[in-house]
């Protein structure tokens, strides 16, 4: 079924939800021997944990990670100002994110002075990073030239780390690849050239470190998704 590019945006979206979903209750196992333990029961079909084994935080299964909620406060707001809005979107991430809300907690603040009270983890709460999804952002700018400007400033909003800034665009980049062309076994070449072109667009300082970065990753993600029959091996 020949799809087009709207119905790639969509599916991009519903696919990032139900997969923030899915995979929530497994969440920063680091531990090969405990994720091994929690699978024992799961296998092959380890997605929607009715119980949350995540040993930093817990939410209801069916609820997402700090990051998908990032990611749904950003749709938001492009979806009511009909364009990127920094002013609006800052406002958007105090609402869902500040003061009087479930992520405005001492016991999950990621800035809080060393050495003070330690937290017992997991916390019934969710928790609160310090980094920001520009997905959506993606998904709505994608084949305008101006997508890669506004993924630099949506992800500035809440992250002005230098490597945080040059990875989300290239991370940008592969999506937008495949939402304009489907499904391409070359995209990591075609990205890579992207960021080693002295004219690109949206030149960052560390896109040659990053170029490094893409084809460790973007591998092993292959490797995860053609080779690996349990979910424990992808890991």
């Amino acid at each position: 079924i020949a799809l087009s590019i709207a119905d790639r945006c969509i599916g991009a979206i519903i696919g990032a939800a139900v997969a923030e979903e899915a995979a929530q209750p497994m969440h920063w196992i680091y531990s090969p021997d405990r994720l091994k333990e929690v699978l024992s029961d799961l296998e092959p079909c380890p997605e929607f944990r009715p119980q949350s084994a995540n040993p930093f935080y817990r939410r209801t299964t069916g609820e997402q990670t700090c990051y998908g909620d990032q990611a749904y406060v950003l749709l938001e707001s492009l979806s009511q100002c009909r364009d990127e809005d920094v002013e609006d979107l800052t406002k958007h991430f105090c609402k869902f994110f500040g003061p009087g809300t479930v992520y405005n907690l001492p016991l999950n603040d990621p800035y809080r002075t060393k050495g003070g009270s330690k937290v017992n983890l997991p916390i019934d709460d969710p928790w609160r990073s310090a980094s920001l999804k520009a997905f959506m952002t993606t998904v709505r700018y994608a084949g305008q030239s101006e997508m890669l400007g506004k993924v630099e400033k949506a992800i500035r909003v809440s992250q002005t780390n230098t490597m945080c800034v040059a990875v989300t665009p290239a991370a940008a980049r592969f999506l937008e690849h495949f939402i304009l062309n489907g499904p391409d076994p070359n995209v990591l070449d075609t990205v890579q050239a992207q960021l080693s072109d002295p004219k690109r667009q949206n030149p960052q300082e560390l896109d040659h470190t990053v170029i490094g970065e893409t084809k460790c990753d973007f591998e092993a993600a292959l490797i995860c998704i053609f080779i690996a029959t349990r979910f424990g091996m992808t890991m």
